[in-house]
Parts: C-alpha cells; sequence; structure tokens
C-alpha cells in the first residue's frame, strides 16, 4: 500500500531530479556559450591573419594554417558537445517521461483503493458483497461447464447403448 506521503515524496525526489538534470543543462549551454566565444575569437585571429598573409608575409603562412586547424578543431569539438549535449537532453526527457508514465500508472492503480478507503460502510459493503458475488459466479459457472460436460459424456454413452441394441435386434431378426 503506497501512501500518500510516499507518493509526495516520490514527486519531490523527481522534481529534484529534474532541477538537477535541469541545472546541469545549464551548464552545459554556458559551456557551450563559451566555446562559442573562443570561436569568434578564433575567427578573428584568423582574419587578422589572412590579412598580414595578403599583404605579402608569407613567413606567417604556417601560423594561419595552424589557427585554421584549431579553428576547425573548436568547430568540431562544438559540433560534437553540441550533439552530446542534445542526446543527454533527450535522453533525460525521455526518463522524466518514463517515470511520470510509470507514477501515473501508480495513482491510477491506487485510486481505487483510495476512493474505497473514503466510502461510508453501506458503499463498502456493497463493493464487498459484489466481489464475494463475483466469485460466486465463477464458481456457479465452472459447476455449469462440468454438468454440461458430464451430460455430454452420459448423452454419448446413451447412443452407444441404443445403437449396440438396435444391432442386437436387427441380429435377431436375421436369425
Amino acid at each position: 500500500v503506497v501512501t500518500r506521503d510516499d507518493v509526495e515524496k516520490s514527486l519531490k525526489a523527481k522534481w529534484q531530479y529534474v532541477k538537477d538534470k535541469e541545472q546541469l543543462l545549464k551548464d552545459l549551454r554556458s559551456q557551450i556559450e563559451e566555446t562559442g566565444q573562443r570561436l569568434s575569437v578564433k575567427q578573428g585571429e584568423r582574419d587578422y591573419w589572412l590579412e598580414y598573409k595578403n599583404v605579402g608575409s608569407k613567413t606567417q603562412a604556417n601560423k594561419i594554417m595552424n589557427l585554421e586547424k584549431d579553428i576547425k578543431e573548436v568547430k568540431d569539438d562544438l559540433h560534437r558537445a553540441t550533439e552530446y549535449y542534445r542526446n543527454a537532453l533527450k535522453a533525460v526527457k525521455e526518463e522524466n517521461d518514463r517515470l511520470l508514465e510509470r507514477h501515473m500508472k501508480l495513482s491510477k492503480e491506487q485510486a481505487p483503493e483510495n476512493a474505497v478507503r473514503y466510502l461510508d460502510k453501506k458503499s463498502r459493503r456493497e463493493i464487498e458483497e459484489n466481489e464475494w458475488l463475483k466469485e460466486e459466479v465463477k464458481i456457479y459457472q465452472k459447476e455449469v461447464s462440468d454438468l454440461k460436460a458430464s451430460i455430454q459424456l452420459l448423452e454419448e454413452e446413451n447412443i452407444g447403448l441404443v445403437t449396440k441394441l438396435i444391432d442386437s435386434r436387427l441380429q435377431n431378426l436375421r436369425v
């Protein structure tokens, strides 16, 4: 039997779990923003070095290539992090939906018990009598099916005996 307090504790625990996950998502979003800022800084550096390269400095060409590689790596990291956090968010949402579904199912199962608990004695008595009558009906239905089966066996036996009787009379007539 699950009490209202148990259900409330369960709900509080679930809400705390959701809040923790939301805080985690906020932290992850701030990391994504920080990575985006780093990306814009790197792009600014790249633009500067591209302009410098166009002016005629060939010695800095390797630096520019390295910075472009860094920018590409940062973009790749951002893409992977975004994908990871998107999948994590999806998993958290699915988990929350599953937990909510389970809680709703438990609540639905407990609703009749709670409703019966708050009924008056007469209504409770009627429900108990109804349950008893359902059991009695099952018992009587089983007895009826047993009797039908025994009737069918007796009818088959009678048909067999009548067939033997007719056969023996035909034999007597032939003799």
